[in-house]
């Protein structure tokens, strides 16, 4: 069945433009002010289309109101009227002849005289009044009272379920259609959903469609009623924490954990796992709070922002059973029982697709969501040893009586290695790293070589290397001989994730990369040298700034996941899904695995050296790495 076009609709800005033509704007200026939205003017098939489009629609309004004539008036061009040649006023005529002395009956017997056209009854008001009125200008002055008469009749105003066909260029509508966004309503919703960059996933809608149609919804925002927000019309590196605060408002809906209210009679002041109030050693007043001060604990006691890595892993699962207590169980967290943490155990390995979303979608956004989809098994595993130990720490506290997680069975991880399926094998490795080798000689491009190079060799966490500097590396003396027949030994400072400190090594191929770019830059060539302690080993060279900021973490992890997925491009089906899937904490899992198998050319790093360079608290941790299939 075809499908059916809804007409186009005359809006104000029509007949603003065509009056502009009429009272002779020039036609590029009038077409930049009110129909920008239809294209660029200097696409002319586009321009005279839509000029043909809007004559055409105002001559059949007229006519379904039985205006012929007014119809006709319309299409007429004004241009083909020559003006009539201005006549001088009698002031001006007089003081041409030398008439000034004379009277006004005098000047008018000679000025008729002079100019028998402008003669008659009239002829004296005329030439005290000047100019005769030319047959153009009386045909421009009836265009304008029929193009007013008409847009009192039909003109309109847009309303949120308008079809975007109704209002917008039928090409550009066609592309907004596809994409699923079908009316004004949809449009603005998804705008403000995804931000500055909403048109990147709208083909065929590129940024100066994306900034015309922008310019539009704000000229129609109040007439629509329908706001589109500051983060939606600046990039995201323009918005300041405030702005994005007041994205999402806070609320009882799938929003992060500080913007969700707690429902009278769900925040758990009267949980029925609530231990007596007198034997509570925490302040908390609701689950909410009692979460809060669980956080708090796993960051040392300290009240800080931006929360460490583990406080931000611990946050995510308390977050997601808060969430579903309240949202899908209608329970506070603490009336909790055993039953509920199963049946939460088989929510997370099946949610529904109103949870998910892709990881990228900041906390700010309307778009973000608790989970990407089912856990695997290993994350499933993780998330209820966490909230066995939200619940140890508030049992523990006298908040609640008792843990619902402690009897609900983790999956199995028998037989399976640290980072299975989650470890680039040697030939996938080797492939990633000459195309990174040939990557573009720009200053970040050479930023994503040295951030992916540092990861694979050293095995740190994305956290540790974003923020990782030049006086966090020392050059060990006692390791470099006089005569210099061995490479100088390199040590990079770390402080992991429960704040123990420890000296990871580092290959002094990453030191003079690092070196050549620091001298690139301006800066001393020794990344050692007193002037270079707090340059970021992942610096951004490129803001012009005098002291160049570290690259941020999520900045580093999706240059990292956009370059894999170009790279899979190359590969066969198999290995290109398998580089689809991986992340920064790929190259970490790869690092203990490669280097404790070794390769061709490369012993293996003894276990010793492995765990210390991943920080892991103990060598059996380590050692699952070793029991992975060699990558081939």
């Amino acid at each position: 069945m075809k499908k059916t076009t809804p007409p186009r609709k005359l809006h104000r800005g029509h007949f603003a433009f065509m009056r502009a033509l009429a009272q002779g704007v020039e036609e590029r200026a009038a077409w930049d002010r009110y129909l920008r939205l239809e294209g660029e003017h200097v696409d002319l098939r586009t321009v005279r289309r839509t000029v043909a489009w809007i004559r055409d629609a105002f001559a059949a309004a007229a006519r379904r109101e039985q205006k012929p004539g007014t119809a006709r008036l319309i299409l007429l061009d004004a241009e083909r009227f020559t003006a009539t040649p201005a006549l001088p006023s009698l002031a001006e005529f007089a003081q041409a002849q030398g008439m000034e002395d004379f009277s006004e009956a005098e000047q008018i017997e000679a000025y008729e005289a002079a100019f028998p056209q402008g003669g008659g009854a009239a002829g004296p008001a005329r030439a005290r009044g000047g100019a005769q009125p030319s047959r153009r200008a009386r045909v421009i002055e009836r265009q304008l009272e029929a193009l007013h008469w008409l847009e009192s009749l039909v003109a309109q105003d847009p309303r949120p379920g308008d079809s975007v066909a109704a209002w917008l260029h039928p090409a550009l509508a066609e592309r907004l259609e596809r994409a699923g966004l079908a009316t004004l309503s949809a449009l603005v919703l998804h705008i403000n959903d995804a931000g500055a960059r909403w048109w990147a996933n709208v083909p065929g809608v590129g940024e100066h469609k994306a900034a015309r149609i922008l310019d539009w919804l704000h000229a129609n925002e109040q007439v629509l009623g329908l706001r589109i927000g500051v983060h939606a019309a600046r990039r995201r590196a323009q918005l300041g924490p405030a702005a994005l605060t007041e994205v999402v408002p806070p609320a009882t809906a799938l929003v992060p954990y500080e913007k969700f209210v707690l429902p009278p009679g769900l925040d758990g002041r009267d949980g029925s796992a609530r231990a007596p109030r007198q034997a509570c050693r925490l302040s908390a007043a609701n689950d909410h709070d009692a979460i809060g001060a669980w956080l708090l604990a796993k960051g040392g006691g300290v009240a800080k922002e931006p929360l460490s890595a583990t406080q931000r892993s611990y946050r995510k699962e308390a977050e997601r059973l808060l969430l579903w207590a309240v949202l899908e169980r209608g329970k506070a967290m603490s009336s909790l029982t055993r039953e509920d943490a199963a049946a939460y155990r088989a929510f997370l390995a099946r949610p529904p697709v109103a949870w998910c979303g892709p990881r990228h979608h900041q906390r700010w956004s309307p778009m973000w969501r608790p989970l990407e989809g089912p856990l695997t098994p290993v994350a499933l595993r993780q998330a209820l040893v966490i909230l066995r130990s939200l619940f140890a720490f508030l049992t523990s506290q006298g908040y609640v009586t008792g843990n619902p997680f402690d009897e609900t069975p983790l999956p199995s991880q028998a037989g399976q290695p640290l980072g299975t399926n989650r470890t680039l094998s040697f030939a996938q490795w080797d492939h990633i790293d000459a195309r990174l080798r040939a990557h573009g000689d720009t200053e970040a491009g050479r930023r994503l070589r040295r951030g992916m190079h540092w990861l694979y060799a050293t095995g740190l966490r994305l956290a540790e290397i974003a923020g990782a500097c030049c006086g966090d590396l020392r050059l060990r003396q006692d390791a470099t001989p006089g005569d210099g027949s061995e490479p100088p030994v390199w040590l990079l400072t770390v402080t992991g994730r429960a704040g123990g400190r420890r000296e990871v090594p580092v290959a002094l191929a990453l030191i003079e990369d690092l070196e050549e770019e620091l001298a690139r830059h301006g800066f001393d060539r020794r990344v050692d040298a007193p002037a270079n302690r707090d340059v970021p080993v992942l610096a951004r060279f490129d803001t012009g700034a005098e002291h160049p900021a570290a690259w941020s973490s999520s900045g580093l992890y999706q240059a990292i996941k956009a370059f894999l997925a170009r790279v899979a491009q190359d590969l066969d089906a198999s290995d290109a899904e398998h580089l689809r899937k991986a992340s920064t904490h790929w190259l970490r899992h790869t690092h203990g695995a490669h280097a404790l198998q070794g390769r061709a050319g490369r012993a293996p790093l003894p276990l010793a050296v492995v765990q210390n360079n991943l920080g892991h608290a103990l060598p059996s941790t380590t050692r699952m790495y070793a029991a992975k299939r060699r990558p081939a």
